[in-house]
């Protein structure tokens, strides 16, 4: 924990500076007398601070706080755009934070401090388990309830149709990958399908949270006390934030998938279109998807890179079978090929275990903790992946040369050409699909040891 009267100027991201807390504290009407970085939140940094008032009271307050200029990155999802949605949703029926102040140029919200667990895999008791489950659904219907009027932003249209918002929603996202630089079939794969196949519907527009679901709330006693992380918020479909429910059900197991669908229709009145939560749900992985494309693009060298490889392959696999779902393509299992010892692989172990067993058992700093279990996540790859890439790479290029009758000189290379033939119409999607997902399997081979349970899990099936 950081003191306001300590030097912050060595610490990096582990301290706020001087002009920051001075915000802090004129926003808060008090001094900031501690700082505390939690682990999590990715570029977006939580802190709880510390706020002393003039009667001596202390108040704990939260701070979402972003270190990179949005708009050199060319960043949409500000935090001062996620300030309206809170701001939107205050005094609704939504339970979210109260926003003390949102500075004027630096990326920087600060809220009232809501009492509550964030993981819920860490909820273990079945019946609190589903009373938090279908509290969190009640409320989602309720969000959907709330006037998309009450949401000033100039790029949201509550009055626009919905199959209009969702083009707008795909250019965005569009625009996003392109402004990298970098190609990535798989995502010109994505776009495509879905660009092709948005749901003919003119509404309900509503307000959408975006990477809604377990993990983004908190909850206490068996019930959701704060609705968490609107960074991708928009005015949209509602079964967009169902399709995001299905998508976070995989990293956090969330109960019964469809009895959960069943708590919201009851909640909002009104029937479920599975297959417009199926269409969202390849949306929703296609724009984690991007998310994880623009990371490669510009590495985060301090970030957390070994969560990163981790939830990156994830979703890359998620997104092929959510996909794979909608097209009618079989997915079958991929035999492992066989792992070739490396005479260095004692000193990814003694890296390992020195991480386990000294440094993570000696640090008290929760921060520290999860920065070293993603260091041991790179060395697990890194080590698995010496041992087995060249076998992968041959089977890819063998798939790659039984479609495209020639052998690519690489797998990058030839997964291009492969989806270029896609696009313009002489290699069938289902075929590219298939590939692809073989691609897939190899790499979470590699990476099998440093992903955990994560390596098997797949979509809740969403069938009535």
């Amino acid at each position: 924990m950081t003191t306001a009267t300590e030097d912050t100027t060595e610490l990096g991201a582990n301290a706020l500076s001087s002009e920051l807390v001075e915000w802090i504290g004129d926003a808060a009407n008090g001094t900031v007398i501690s700082s505390d970085r939690r682990p999590g939140g990715g570029r977006r940094e939580a802190w709880v601070v510390e706020v002393r008032g003039a009667d001596g009271v202390v108040r704990p307050l939260f701070l979402r706080y972003d270190r990179l200029d949005p708009e050199e990155k060319g960043d949409d999802f500000t935090l001062h755009r996620e300030a309206a949605f809170f701001r939107a949703l205050g005094g609704t029926a939504v339970p979210v934070p109260d926003v003390v102040g949102v500075h004027p140029t630096d990326q920087a919200i600060l809220s009232e401090l809501v009492p509550g667990q964030a993981w819920f895999s860490r909820l273990h008791d079945e019946s609190q388990r589903v009373s938090v489950a279908s509290d969190f659904m009640r409320i989602l219907a309720e969000m959907h309830r709330v006037d998309p009027h009450r949401l000033e932003l100039p790029d949201q249209d509550p009055d626009a149709d919905l199959r209009v918002l969702v083009h707008r929603e795909i250019d965005t996202w569009e625009k996003i990958y392109r402004d990298s630089g970098i190609i990535d079939p798989l995502i010109d794969l994505g776009l495509d399908w879905v660009r092709s196949h948005v749901p003919d519907v003119d509404g309900p527009v509503v307000i959408v949270q975006g990477d809604t679901g377990p993990g983004n709330f908190l909850y206490e006693n068996g019930k959701v006390t704060a609705v968490l992380d609107l960074e991708l918020g928009h005015l949209g479909d509602p079964h967009d934030d169902l399709a995001w429910v299905s998508v976070r059900a995989v990293q956090e197991p969330f109960t019964n998938l469809m009895e959960r669908f069943g708590d919201y229709a009851r909640a909002a009145g009104t029937d479920i279109d599975l297959d417009r939560v199926r269409y969202y749900r390849v949306l929703a992985e296609l724009r984690i998807v991007i998310l994880g494309h623009r990371k490669r693009a510009e590495p985060d060298l301090l970030g957390e890179v070994g969560n990163s490889l981790v939830y990156g392959l994830l979703h890359r696999r998620l997104f092929l079978e959510a996909l794979a779902d909608v097209v009618g393509v079989e997915i079958v299992e991929v035999d492992p090929v066989p792992a070739t010892p490396n005479e260095r692989d004692w000193l990814y172990d003694a890296a390992l275990e020195q991480i386990r067993q000294i440094i993570v058992p000696r640090s008290e700093d929760p921060f520290v903790i999860q920065r070293s279990k993603g260091l041991a996540r790179i060395l697990k790859y890194l080590r698995e992946a010496a041992s087995v890439s060249a076998p992968i790479e041959q089977r890819n290029l063998d798939d790659l040369e039984a479609v495209l009758e020639y052998r690519p000189s690489s797998v990058s290379v030839g997964t291009i050409k492969l989806v270029k033939r896609y696009l313009v119409g002489t290699v069938p999607l289902e075929t590219a699909v298939g590939v692809l997902l073989r691609q897939v399997a190899g790499e979470t081979q590699a990476l099998r040891p440093a992903m955990g349970v994560l390596a098997d899990r797949h979509f809740d099936s969403i069938k009535r």
